[in-house]
């Protein structure tokens, strides 16, 4: 998997690179594609803007490739840890949706010719 990260109106340290590194290279788990080298995670962490008056909002966001599909995951908080931690929530979900997805449509895709041969039989 091919990890850039990007800080926007904040500074990149290493122990947020490290952070974001290990929540993403976590994800491994639920990606299933052919090449694992073929996966492209671009993150992007940061301050929303400058000029909230109660307080910092932080923002982070995922943009994933995998085998030609895009799955996007964009969170904002008030801790960057959290919202780092949200983005990963919420791609996971995305993942195994579309995961579910494509597996009921082969289920769906199986029970048809099987129903389409049972009643072939019978004539």
């Amino acid at each position: 998997m091919t990890i850039n990260i990007k800080a926007t109106n904040t500074d990149l340290t290493p122990a947020i690179s490290t952070y974001v590194e290990e929540k993403v290279l976590g994800l491994d788990k639920f990606i299933v594609a052919d090449d694992p080298e073929s996966v492209l995670a671009n993150v992007e962490i940061g301050l929303s803007t400058k000029h909230h008056q109660s307080g910092k909002v932080f923002h982070a966001e995922i943009n994933l490739h995998i085998a030609g599909k895009y799955i996007r995951a964009v969170s904002e908080q008030e801790d960057l840890y959290a919202a780092i931690d949200d983005m990963r929530d919420q791609v996971v979900r995305e993942i195994t949706s579309f995961k579910n997805k494509k597996r009921d449509l082969v289920r769906k895709g199986g029970a048809a010719i099987k129903d389409f041969l049972r009643g072939f039989k019978r004539r």
